[in-house]
């Protein structure tokens, strides 16, 4: 029963440490971008949150995913699950994905009252002021 037990608990449990990832595997800290624009989705979710924002690029609206940190990551930070609404207009910098995709991970989000908030990332970098200086608190 134990060896059927821990085979159940392995399969159960193998599928989130696969789809946790290093900073890594997926961002080019030699990438940076900062995506002015207006977010369109907020995903306040456990083991990342998730930003959507559509940028103007070369006259066309384009969308991009913005992986921040935990929920519990943000809120030491400051943040609040409304923080970041539909329609606010945002700027957030951060580190490409490797693989060139609209796919960015934050370091910084200066919120619509000019605030400057530390996106809870593994990512470079990783704090905030109020001038959204990447570095130091």
């Amino acid at each position: 029963m134990r060896v059927v037990l821990a085979i159940v608990f392995f399969a159960l449990t193998a599928r989130a440490v696969v789809a946790h990832h290093s900073f890594a595997a997926e961002f080019d800290a030699s990438k940076p971008v900062s995506l002015k624009g207006t977010i369109t989705k907020v995903e306040w979710t456990n083991p990342h949150t998730w930003f959507y924002i559509d940028v103007e690029d070369a006259g066309k609206k384009v969308n991009w995913a913005v992986e921040g940190g935990a929920p519990n990551v943000l809120y030491r930070e400051g943040w609040r699950p409304d923080s970041l609404k539909a329609g606010d207009k945002v700027t957030i910098t951060g580190s490409r994905a490797k693989d060139g995709s609209n796919l960015a991970n934050a370091t910084l989000v200066q919120l619509p009252d000019g605030k400057c908030l530390f996106a809870g990332t593994s990512g470079p970098g990783g704090a905030a002021t109020t001038n959204c200086t990447v570095g130091r608190r």
